[in-house]
């Protein structure tokens, strides 16, 4: 489906896409594959459009449209698909300056998303802007260490949320980054910033005696730092309890997930697929034999 088609129909589409049929013809059968596949994005601030064929960088990569396409594509070769996003969906492009953030919404619900996380600039447009346009997103928010209490936000997102998928029960939550000095405090008001090791703890603790066989961390504290600063690899060294780390911020290409020793010894793995919906994120996960397959995040073209 080219680009003009799927903005449009998705800007038009029946309840501006909430519950719209799907864009394209039905996919065949799918093949029991004995896997989960987890897919996901981050930051990626507003590209509706692929990136110039003449771009210095990126050339011809990206684009809404096409990420559908190779969602679909995917959801018709395997059983089990995930589809999440690890925040900063808006800033960057003139869509968010004109829609505010409602295009962003309305196309990932037209891709039917399953959950996301709140990243930095997703406050840009105030947190009223954000409640407004999250009315278009037909897929919930979590997010563990913020706590909006007296604020517009407050509404808009829950500490995790719980998913059925391949008869596992699969515990979601997310991190944000922490706003003060990175963000206007008129912006984000009253949010208070927790901590994310604490509050990691106190969700896994949650999560697992409700019996979740997977936990899953949307995060947006950023990949990596030189300093101390609290990092997804550092959140994973320090805690435990977390399978998998979905990270943005850093806007980091990763060739594959990093294996991450956590505070009980096991393994966390840690994923990022840059930015911009230049790549989409994979990973699959073996039912039978109870382990992930990493591999590089696939380019959108």
């Amino acid at each position: 489906m080219d680009r003009r088609s799927f903005v449009e129909k998705t800007l038009l589409g029946a309840g501006l896409v909430m519950g719209a049929p799907s864009l394209i013809s039905a996919s065949p059968a799918k093949r029991k594959s004995g896997r989960l596949t987890i897919l996901h994005t981050n930051d990626t601030h507003s590209n509706i459009d692929p990136f110039p064929e003449n771009h210095a960088k990126y050339p011809g990569l990206g684009g809404v449209a096409r990420r559908y396409d190779l969602i679909q594509k995917i959801r018709s070769e395997e059983e089990h698909v995930l589809l999440l996003d690890s925040g900063d969906m808006f800033q960057g492009t003139p869509y968010f300056n004109r829609f505010g953030g409602e295009l962003e919404m309305k196309v990932m619900s037209a891709m039917k998303y399953d959950m996301g996380t709140i990243g930095n600039h997703d406050f840009d447009g105030t947190m009223e802007g954000f409640v407004k346009a999250a009315r278009y997103a037909d897929f919930p928010f979590v997010c563990s260490n913020y706590e909006f209490t007296n604020t517009p936000m407050e509404e808009s997102t829950r500490p995790y949320q719980i998913i059925e998928r391949a008869g596992m029960k699969i515990g979601i939550f997310g991190l944000g980054v922490e706003l003060a000095g990175l963000v206007p405090k008129k912006l984000y008001r009253e949010t208070v910033y927790l901590d994310p090791v604490e509050m990691t703890q106190e969700v896994v603790g949650i999560l697992r005696k409700k019996g979740v066989d997977m936990i899953i961390c949307l995060s947006h504290l950023g990949y990596s730092y030189q300093s101390d600063k609290i990092s997804d690899l550092r959140l994973a060294e320090l805690t435990e309890g977390i399978d998998l780390i979905l990270g943005g911020h850093t806007h980091t290409f990763l060739e594959k997930a990093t294996p991450v020793q956590n505070k009980a010894g096991k393994i966390t793995l840690v994923n990022q697929a840059g930015w911009a919906g230049i790549r989409l994120g994979r990973l699959d996960f073996d039912l039978e034999k109870k382990m992930f397959h990493a591999s590089e995040g696939i380019l959108v073209r």
